[in-house]
């Protein structure tokens, strides 16, 4: 790539990461894509499964009939950046790119900018750009939109960046790659009243305390040790005054989980704690159980085409195991064959992490992220 294109890139991204847009409101974002596309002479399908765009590359008239999807993700995550000496940290208030989300788009417009170049390819790339990544069910949404009829594709691509990972090695796994997700809330119901005279209410808040400590014994007593699982309480909501006992108490949280019988084991034992609970304390429960992504395990043949793509461009890793963050890139490997990869973003300690409030992605990664998706979808289109 020559340095005008990776400065462009850069430039590209860094207005991305000062104008974000949140999760189901990507349609500024969405409208700056399809702009720059246009401007390359591409091919571009917008409105796809909401603020979702799909561009069209096509070479060779009469040639391969061969086809390849590229997909990058295009929201940004409710929280308020830190980053205040930033040029360019986001205008808008509360919301940021802090998992990376804008470097991911860019990296795809570069490699559009490539094979629109390059012409020693034939077949067709459709490069998905997608929205609501971030647990608003894009994938889904685009899928539903008739994504994989509309826009056909034999096969399809993606990656993330990871911080802690050397910035541009790019690593390949040979199980999963991210967790299955679920978000979950137990609603525990009692009977409000004084609460100097707590002998005549029924206590929610006791409910809902005993359900915190008895939750963690899901991964520790009811999960083989040799299975990755967690079960996170993250929100409480209970009580409106400080002399009430109230009337009800309200637990939110996530699960994660890598093979799909662990996510059974821990939904099975979250619904029997909560009943358990709730009729110690003569309290009435419900759970919502919502899986929200599954696990993101690439198909074999796709594995090795996108590593020996990524080995022409930069360095491969093998060894690296699954994280237990989700992605919903996984509803599409689920429609078509696929394979999934991180590229390092260099250090990920001080504030550099994914969903950190200072946390910003690496420019110098985005040549070798466009280089390694040109080169994975070439190979594809070739029937490697």
């Amino acid at each position: 790539m020559d340095q005008t294109l990776a400065e462009t890139l850069a430039g590209w991204r860094r207005h991305l990461h000062a104008h974000p847009g949140l999760t189901l409101h990507e349609g500024e974002t969405a409208a700056f894509v399809a702009a720059r596309l246009k401007e390359m002479g591409i091919e571009v399908t917008e409105g796809v499964g909401g603020h979702g765009l799909v561009a069209t590359l096509r070479r060779g008239e009469g040639g391969s009939n061969r086809s390849v999807g590229l997909r990058a993700d295009m929201d940004a995550l409710p929280i308020q950046e830190l980053n205040e000496g930033l040029a360019y940290r986001s205008t808008i208030p509360g919301v940021m790119h802090a998992c990376g989300h804008d470097g991911h788009t860019a990296a795809l417009l570069g490699a559009a900018a490539l094979l629109q170049r390059d012409q020693g390819w034939t077949g067709t790339v459709q490069l998905v750009f997608q929205p609501a990544e971030e647990g608003g069910g894009g994938a889904r949404a685009m899928i539903a939109d008739g994504l994989f009829q509309r826009f056909p594709m034999e096969r399809i691509f993606g990656w993330h960046n990871w911080p802690g990972l050397e910035a541009g090695t790019v690593a390949v796994h040979e199980g999963p790659v991210m967790a299955a997700g679920a978000r979950f809330e137990i609603g525990f119901t009692g009977h409000a009243g004084h609460a100097a005279l707590p002998h005549l209410t029924r206590d929610p808040m006791i409910g809902a305390g005993h359900a915190i400590i008895a939750l963690q014994s899901i991964v520790a007593r009811n999960i083989d040790p040799m299975q990755a699982a967690v079960v996170s309480v993250t929100v409480a909501e209970a009580g409106e005054a400080q002399n009430q006992v109230p009337n009800s108490a309200r637990l939110k949280g996530t699960a994660r989980w890598l093979q799909p019988e662990t996510g059974e084991a821990i939904e099975a034992a979250m619904r029997r704690i909560a009943a358990g609970v709730a009729a110690t304390f003569a309290l009435e429960a419900e759970v919502e159980f919502k899986v929200g992504v599954e696990p993101t395990v690439n198909h074999p043949a796709e594995r090795e085409l996108a590593a020996v793509a990524a080995g022409a461009v930069t360095t491969v890793r093998r060894d690296l195991p699954p994280a237990m963050t989700g992605e919903d890139f996984s509803f599409f490997l689920k429609e078509v064959p696929g394979a999934f990869v991180w590229i390092g973003n260099g250090p990920g300690d001080g504030g550099r992490e994914l969903h950190n409030p200072a946390y910003d992605f690496n420019d110098a990664v985005l040549p070798i992220a466009s280089g390694y998706l040109a080169e994975v979808a070439k190979r594809a289109l070739a029937g490697a």
